[in-house]
């Protein structure tokens, strides 16, 4: 044999163990990339799994399913307001508020003693209706479980003084406390007559949850931009900027006059 075909024939078997070489990498990386999709998707189960059990301990409203309780003497429209003051009183002033919002409170406590002393002196009726937008914006159940305190507390006779109370303690807006019953309750001592074991057991029971809800969603389809929403005989007086306590006493002085 010449040499020009032994170095044909070495350089065609060369050049099949390259093609060979070349096929066994080839399937190498297939089964890699086989194995690679395969962990990939039990690390995307186990995500899935992963989140699906993180939230399964998490509250979806699913305890203010039930029977809408409105609070005693609750008025209005689906019996959604809860009135304070004199219902013979000429000015009606309408408060949509929700207890961890931070300008509730802050609204609450520029105009809390003249609102006390215009409804102690029969001039006005304050008809107070719950919201829980913070929870929809900022995650938990502290506005509703507020909310249904409140309502237990209007129960019992004892709304108005309870209702200052979870202002005064009203927790930063990023802090759910008020999803803590036992807070709730706590809280409740500081006003006279009212930790009994019948507001207990409505607070804990979340007797009012429903209702709540239900005084939420006519919030949302009220067309409000927010809380509080404060309107006096229907007109809105907190996007006043030149309201103040003094005109407010004024305004209802004036109207009842």
């Amino acid at each position: 044999m010449s040499e020009k075909n032994r170095q044909g024939k070495r350089g065609a078997r060369e050049k099949l163990a390259a093609e060979r070489e070349k096929q066994r990498s080839r399937d190498k990386r297939r089964r890699a990339l086989i194995v690679g999709a395969s962990v990939v998707c039990v690390l995307g189960l186990a995500a899935v799994i992963g989140v699906v059990a993180a939230n399964a301990g998490k509250d979806d409203g699913s305890e203010s399913a039930g029977p809408v309780v409105a609070p005693s003497g609750a008025q209005g429209k689906d019996g959604l307001a809860i009135p304070v003051g004199e219902e013979s009183a000429k000015s009606t002033l309408t408060v949509w508020e929700d207890f961890r919002c931070p300008a509730c409170k802050a609204f609450e406590l520029a105009y809390r003693n003249t609102i006390h002393e215009l409804t102690d002196a029969g001039q006005l009726k304050v008809e107070y209706h719950l919201a829980t937008i913070i929870d929809g914006n900022m995650g938990g159940t502290g506005s509703r479980k507020a909310a249904n305190a409140a309502a237990c507390a209007q129960d019992a006779g004892k709304f108005p003084p309870y209702h200052d109370v979870l202002y005064d303690n009203q927790p930063p807006e990023t802090d759910d406390a008020f999803a803590d019953e036992n807070k709730l309750l706590d809280l409740a001592g500081k006003v006279d007559g009212l930790d009994t074991t019948l507001f207990q057991e409505c607070v804990k029971n979340g007797k009012h949850n429903s209702w709540v809800e239900k005084s939420n969603k006519a919030f949302q389809n009220g067309g409000f931009s927010g809380t509080p929403t404060v309107l006096l005989d229907g007109k809105n007086i907190y996007q006043d900027r030149s309201m103040t306590p003094a005109k407010l006493k004024q305004m209802v002085e004036d109207a009842n006059k």
